[in-house]
């Protein structure tokens, strides 16, 4: 069983910054790749980033292309996303995700969640 922990959401303005992190723990994490998906009020669960276990190949949702970046640090067992240029149709909560084997961009491939971390974006 996998425990995720999300962390570093805040409200912040347009054109602003923000990292989130997500720690893990319960399994041996570089097996599991990892993704960020978000919500925001009234709208299903969206891919947001993935990257791969050990090789940390990415991929990301159109939308964020360009202005995110997935990383993950796998001595302290953590996954982060950088979010640069934030704009206010970033407002969302934003999940962590882990599943065993390869990166996926659908949730219900997802076996792990952690409870979400709420950013919002002034504009």
């Amino acid at each position: 069983q996998v425990q995720l922990v999300e962390s570093g959401g805040k409200l912040v303005q347009a054109g602003g910054s923000l990292r989130l992190s997500c720690a893990a723990s319960g399994g041996t994490f570089s097996s599991y790749a990892m993704g960020w998906f978000r919500q925001a009020p009234g709208k299903g669960r969206e891919f947001v980033a993935t990257i791969s276990g050990t090789r940390g190949t990415t991929s990301y949702a159109d939308p964020v292309k360009g202005r995110f970046t997935i990383s993950r640090d796998n001595i302290k067992n953590e996954v982060y996303l950088q979010m640069n240029s934030l704009k206010p149709e970033d407002t969302a909560v934003y999940f962590c995700a882990a599943r065993l084997g390869t990166r996926a961009t659908i949730s219900v491939l997802y076996e792990y969640w952690g409870q979400g971390t709420q950013v919002t974006v002034s504009s």
